[in-house]
């Protein structure tokens, strides 16, 4: 990919010690799937075109971790976080925030919660009024997922997710993430909608349909979000995805200067 001329600048000042790269913010994405007629497809939503990060990008449920996520209070059933630490390659209270923050950003952007009554259920249904003034609670962060929870007598369900990828935004950005891309099957009973805030709009696809569209230029993907739809695009159902084994290694694009001219490569 080509890079903007204000984003060489900054890489040569961060080059040259001019300038400390932007600290990069803990972060979680669910890639949420479902079966479809054609094999498995996603759920994307466009960021709005005022938005300061990927703005007019397609992209998965996601989003910074809260600090409250990693609270010890979160009702929990599955994978404990000193499992999910290991596989994630992170201290055990990094790994409960990132768990958390995959499950609460997933219900605040799709509307799908993967939590249940005890740690073998699911909720079938959450889009009565009451789930849709918790969801807004949630976003501006007036209500806790912890108290979220405990209210409506929840456990998150970590079982639900499959770690997939592990991100970091170049050090040329002044908007940096670390974030962990998970994989979700969507629960039995429940069903996405378009639930706004900082999208404009959301969409079911097929991986090589979004793919493709890409490729027409009628969307616009962000290297990780097409690269994990390229690998997604390789399996004929949900369930094969969920069973892929996975050898997770860290990505950080960078830029590099390739015949005079600057690139982000991978």
């Amino acid at each position: 990919m080509s890079v903007p001329a204000d984003l060489v600048q900054r890489a040569r000042d961060i080059a040259a010690g001019r300038v400390e790269p932007v600290p990069a913010k803990d972060a979680a994405t669910v890639v949420l799937l479902r079966d479809g007629a054609r094999g498995p497809e996603v759920y994307l939503l466009r960021r709005k075109s005022t938005m300061a990060f990927a703005a007019g990008a397609y992209v998965f449920p996601g989003g910074s971790v809260d600090p409250r996520d990693a609270d010890h209070a979160v009702a929990w059933a599955g994978p404990a976080p000193a499992e999910w630490a290991e596989i994630l390659k992170a201290d055990e209270k990094t790994a409960r925030g990132l768990v958390c923050a995959a499950v609460r950003e997933t219900f605040e952007e799709s509307g799908v919660l993967l939590a249940g009554p005890d740690p073998g259920g699911v909720v079938e249904d959450t889009t009565g009024e009451d789930w849709e003034a918790d969801r807004l609670a949630l976003i501006d962060r007036t209500l806790a997922f912890a108290d979220f929870l405990d209210r409506r007598r929840l456990v998150l369900r970590s079982d639900l997710l499959k770690p997939w990828a592990h991100w970091i935004t170049p050090d040329v950005e002044v908007r940096r993430f670390d974030t962990r891309f998970f994989v979700a099957a969507l629960p039995y009973g429940q069903r996405t909608r378009d639930v706004g805030g900082e999208a404009d709009e959301v969409a079911w696809k097929r991986p090589e349909e979004a793919i493709g569209l890409a490729h027409k230029g009628e969307i616009f993907l962000m290297p990780p979000t097409y690269a994990t739809l390229t690998e997604m695009a390789k399996y004929p159902s949900t369930a094969d995805i969920l069973q892929a084994e996975r050898r997770i290694t860290t990505i950080q694009p960078r830029v590099v200067e390739v015949d005079g001219e600057a690139r982000l490569v991978l």
